[in-house]
């Protein structure tokens, strides 16, 4: 029974790993373990192999690893996407040679071995879309309409012109500073496709990530359905039971169950294990860019509003205090001629100090979950309407 507890633990370890560098950074997390494997994953480890390898290697070596980072980081370049084919290419390679020899099994009809060829082909053209098609690149020809289709509501957008591309930039547009253009209803740079998200790829990308997430959960119910057929096909618990009297329970079957497939179908288990992971990721990311989507709301605005209400929120704090404080001051001058009053009503007396003012996120551009799928599906610079506009 080693095995099984070193899967144990190492699915916990990579769990762990997995959750603090993707969620480290929440407040939830703010001063436990997680937030400090995230700040060595995101930050700690780079810094020490840097002084590692200066060290060891001298300076030309530490500015070659930099050059490398800034190529990865800083520079449109293919990595992810190599990447993504190979991972995409060689799990279901591994699948075709380890595990369509179970299809047809006896919960699981042949007709997978096609689907799964379809599901593939699918999430490859979603990808190509998404990474060459082009996110909504703002020009000198159509900045005017750009302008007149997405109004500055003043708060996180107001008007200026970009210091790179020398054009007034329309509101919810960024400059991106990795592939050097101003892109209209910015999102973000994604990596993985080595391109940014923008007005018109945004439906490609979220399109991307809800069929990713069914194939992953689509392949690990199709493996799982495998291993069971298998359970079935060679009546398993029937012989455990019968032959080795072994108690027909959860508790008393699932070792011997477990460390029968660990020993046959190991292959199975792991990809079964590693979708599943993916289809979690994947799951989370998906709901969050729905979420996105339904509010008519992009990534770079999530951050820009949640600075804005952090700021306000400090702005009005220091007003109230400000306020109270002269109320005070006042109060206090005012009673200076006074008997002071008794120390028991001074005991229970409470300080009226004006209440904050809330901040409340008013985004403009929320016209309702129907429209705003809408502009997500058909972006507004595919609109005949679009054409016709000009700035005021």
């Amino acid at each position: 029974m080693e095995v099984p507890w070193l899967l144990v633990v190492h699915g916990s370890v990579t769990a762990l790993v997995v959750v603090s560098f993707l969620c480290g950074q929440w407040p939830i997390f703010e001063g436990t373990f997680i937030q400090s494997i995230n700040h060595f994953l995101t930050f700690g480890a780079y810094h020490y192999l840097l002084r590692f390898v200066q060290s060891v290697c001298g300076t030309g070596a530490r500015d070659l690893v930099l050059g490398v980072e800034g190529y990865c980081c800083d520079r449109p370049n293919p990595i992810l996407q190599v990447f993504y084919v190979a991972i995409i290419g060689v799990t279901y390679f591994i699948i075709v040679q380890t595990s369509f020899e179970y299809i047809p099994g006896y919960y699981v009809s042949g007709l997978h071995r096609y689907l799964s060829v379809v599901a593939v082909a699918v999430g490859a053209i979603l990808f190509v879309l998404t990474s060459f098609s082009d996110p909504g690149t703002v020009t000198a020809e159509n900045v005017s309409q750009y302008v007149s289709s997405y109004p500055y509501d003043n708060i996180i957008f107001v008007e200026k012109e970009c210091s790179t591309c020398k054009i007034t930039r329309p509101a919810r547009a960024k400059h991106c500073r990795i592939c050097d253009k101003c892109v209209a209803r910015f999102d973000h740079h994604c990596g993985w496709m080595n391109n940014c998200i923008g007005e018109k790829n945004t439906r490609y990308f979220v399109a991307f990530l809800v069929w990713h997430f069914l194939i992953c959960l689509y392949g690990a119910t199709i493996l799982g359905f495998i291993l069971a057929g298998e359970l079935k096909e060679r009546k398993i618990i029937y012989i455990l039971t019968v032959y080795y009297g072994i108690d027909n329970s959860f508790s008393g079957l699932f070792p011997h169950v477990a460390q029968w497939l660990l020993a046959v179908h190991n292959t199975q288990i792991l990809l079964s294990v590693f979708l599943a992971i993916l289809a979690l990721l994947l799951g989370g990311f998906c709901a969050y860019h729905l979420h996105l989507c339904l509010t008519n709301t992009t990534t770079n605005e999530t951050f820009k509003w949640q600075d804005y209400i952090m700021w306000m929120k400090k702005e009005n704090e220091a007003k109230a205090d400000a306020a109270a404080l002269k109320s005070n001051i006042g109060s206090a001058n005012s009673d200076a001629h006074k008997a002071p009053p008794s120390k028991w009503r001074a005991f229970f007396m409470r300080s009226r100090t004006p209440s904050v003012e809330p901040v409340v996120k008013n985004n403009i551009y929320d016209r309702g979950m129907i429209q705003n799928l809408c502009e997500v599906v058909v972006p507004l610079s595919e609109r005949k309407a679009f054409s016709r506009r000009k700035s005021d």
